[in-house]
């Protein structure tokens, strides 16, 4: 009796959870899966990864490497339909390549309370050609509505194992769990690296023996390791941030060594100290470094005879600016030619700042190239060397025992500016003497905005005046692109920001494109609302920030803003005999902890004129996801404090 009691409790329990829960545990679908149509952990998500699992071992009779892929994913509503598309991305190099078997797939659907199930036809699997060294293989599972729960599988086979295959346990959509298995011959030692920062739930390693031999009678072992995480939110972008690869959570693997069966062993992963001298020596950017110029082919006379190291690497740096353009391509080590870049004037990052580097050095400027890997390649790996995640070359300059950071690929920046692009946290400066060694890539000088504004009521009750701006760093590079490159969308785009003032006498008073810093002014005349004896005026027609950019409930990776900041605005408003002030906005003093950041707003009434000024400081470039909440509030009230009005009341 005990025993039917117990069994009745179990199916009991077992009936509840699959009616309200999903099953994570397996990728079997269940009547819980289908029946379960919202996620109460993540309300705006539109589908939902329940269970995931990946298998990648080493076929021990071809030595290929196999991984075995099954999803089981619950579409939520019509926005999620887009996970039914599926993409499986192949290698191909010479006459290898990787491909895919046993693609199984199914949508699964409860119709007036019965299970339907809908296969996937191998008529509707598509391959097509990427690139030169990628293909796809492509489908779409089919009869998808809101409620769905989908599970495909297959097996991708690969003969490149220096490409062990990697497992993002992170996506777009929130994921119930997701669990990977490795089996590595130990005639195999890779790098193995955590990214993202989630811990993992599960991670067991233990040794397989005889997992692996040779038709001469050699073995190996194998390390059988299981990597899970549970409850992983999704990762959703948001401003102010690098590439997301930089944050998602997964495992990789970079292969270190390989021993075959006859002993030999082969080296894929290099020391700092071997990769400087492969570098000094390459054929590509060390040939390209190594090149001497005759500094009378490219320079005038001053140019080369001024004494001034200074002076002389600025006009070296302007030469190379202005003659060369380039071409947007980030190769750095291939197709570098100073000689191809001299004949076309236009070529890829290498090519131009090297030339640069090659000028500097021949006039007697000590010189590095710094190689980088730019905001959207993502961080390069400091644990051991990958060259490959490097994207872009810079110059670093030493001028007077001063430090200057140079790239000539844009022709806007100021000397001792780099891109913004380049904003990525740190950068390998090779050094071919001493060794290469990492040093943090930081802004040059402050960026700032600033307003000053002056407004008048004349006797006509006009309201108007002059307005004087002034932006310096990545403010004044941004503006200056947008002046320079054309002055009457620049202008348009000033006034239908604006849509309450007319715009008169504006004037830029920079000399040219390359000014720290970009100053405009011009003369304003203000269309107020006039309700008969009120006037309601928004004191700030320039807006910094019209939003909150910040709208995640949570956020779990950095707010990376490149560069640390100041905005400051400041109205003067005469009134003349006929207004009085009946209402004005409340001063504020907000900050973030730690002194990160802070808002001062001030208003005071001297004489017949308002005074007001802001000051919004961001003390920090970067800002760890501890501060997003305060930073979301510290914006919000930034929004607040600008859509404030002024009420004015016509005097008796």
């Amino acid at each position: 009796m005990k025993q039917i009691i117990y069994l009745y409790l179990f199916l009991s329990s077992l009936a509840l959870f699959s009616q309200s829960n999903f099953n994570s545990q397996h990728y079997k679908v269940t009547l819980g899966d289908l029946e379960t149509n919202t996620f109460e952990k993540d309300s705006t998500a539109n589908a939902l990864t329940i269970y995931e699992l990946g298998n990648s071992y080493v076929d021990r009779y071809d030595y290929d490497l196999r991984t075995e892929i099954k999803q089981k994913i619950k579409i939520l509503n019509k926005e999620g339909f887009d996970k039914a598309n599926v993409s499986i991305h192949l290698y191909n190099k010479d006459d290898r390549k990787e491909k895919v078997d046993n693609i199984v797939a199914t949508t699964y659907n409860l119709v007036n309370g019965k299970v339907t199930k809908t296969k996937l036809l191998e008529k509707d699997i598509f391959r097509e050609k990427y690139d030169e060294n990628h293909t796809l293989v492509k489908f779409t599972l089919p009869n998808i509505k809101p409620g769905s729960v989908i599970t495909y599988s297959y097996k991708r086979i690969s003969p490149f194992m220096f490409k062990y295959e990697g497992w993002r346990f992170q996506s777009d959509i929130p994921t119930l769990y997701s669990e990977y298995r490795t089996s590595i011959p130990g005639n195999w030692f890779y790098n193995i690296k955590l990214v993202g920062g989630k811990k993992l739930t599960t991670n067991t390693s233990k040794v397989e023996k005889h997992c692996l031999e040779s038709s001469r009678g050699g073995y190996s072992d194998c390390g059988v390791s299981v990597y899970a995480m549970k409850d992983i939110p999704a990762f959703i972008e948001e401003d102010f941030m690098t590439t997301r690869d930089n944050y998602l959570a997964r495992v990789e693997y970079e292969l270190q060594t390989f021993k075959s069966f006859d002993g030999i062993i082969h080296n894929y992963a290099k020391t700092w100290k071997t990769v400087d001298r492969e570098f000094k020596t390459d054929k590509d950017i060390g040939k390209q470094l190594r090149k001497s110029i005759n500094l009378e082919d490219f320079l005038q006379p001053e140019v080369i005879n001024e004494s001034d190291m200074l002076k002389k690497a600025n006009s070296i740096y302007s030469y190379v600016q202005e003659n060369y353009i380039w071409n947007g391509d980030y190769k750095i080590f291939q197709d570098v030619s100073i000689k191809n870049l001299i004949k076309s004037k236009s070529g890829n990052v290498s090519s131009i700042n090297i030339l640069l580097h090659n000028l500097l050095k021949e006039s007697g400027i000590n010189v590095k190239p710094v190689l980088l890997s730019t905001r959207n390649n993502g961080f390069a790996t400091k644990v051991f060397p990958v060259i490959s995640d490097f994207n872009y070359i810079i110059v670093q300059a030493t001028i007077n025992d001063k430090i200057y950071y140079l790239d000539a690929t844009d022709k806007y920046l100021n000397f001792g500016d780099i891109p913004f692009r380049c904003l990525n946290g740190y950068g390998r400066l090779m050094d071919f003497k001493k060794g290469s060694e990492w040093i943090d890539i930081k802004p040059s000088r402050p960026s700032n905005v600033l307003y000053k504004v002056e407004l008048n009521f004349d006797e006509n009750e006009t309201l108007s005046g002059d307005v004087a701006s002034r932006r310096t760093g990545y403010h004044a590079l941004n503006y200056k692109k947008s002046y320079y490159q054309n002055k009457d969308a620049h202008l348009l785009k000033l006034e239908n920001e604006f849509p309450y003032i007319d715009i008169s006498d504006f004037k830029v008073t920079d000399k040219d494109i390359t000014s720290e810093e970009f100053n405009e002014s011009y003369h304003i005349e203000y269309n107020y609302e006039d309700t008969g004896d009120h006037i309601y005026l928004n004191p700030f027609f320039v807006v910094f920030f019209n939003e909150n950019p910040f709208k995640l409930q949570e956020r779990t990776y950095p707010i990376d803003f490149g560069y640390k900041d100041t905005y400051f605005y400041s109205l003067k408003l005469n009134l003349n005999d006929n207004y009085s002030i009946v209402e004005m906005p409340k001063e504020r003093s907000i900050a973030l902890p730690n002194n990160a950041g802070r808002v001062l707003f001030s208003t005071k009434f001297a004489g017949n004129s308002l005074v007001m000024m802001m000051k919004i400081n961001f003390n920090q470039a970067i800002y760890e996801p501890e501060y997003y909440q305060a930073l979301k509030e510290f914006m919000s009230k930034i929004v607040t404090i600008q859509t404030n009005s002024i009420l004015l009341i016509k005097k008796k």
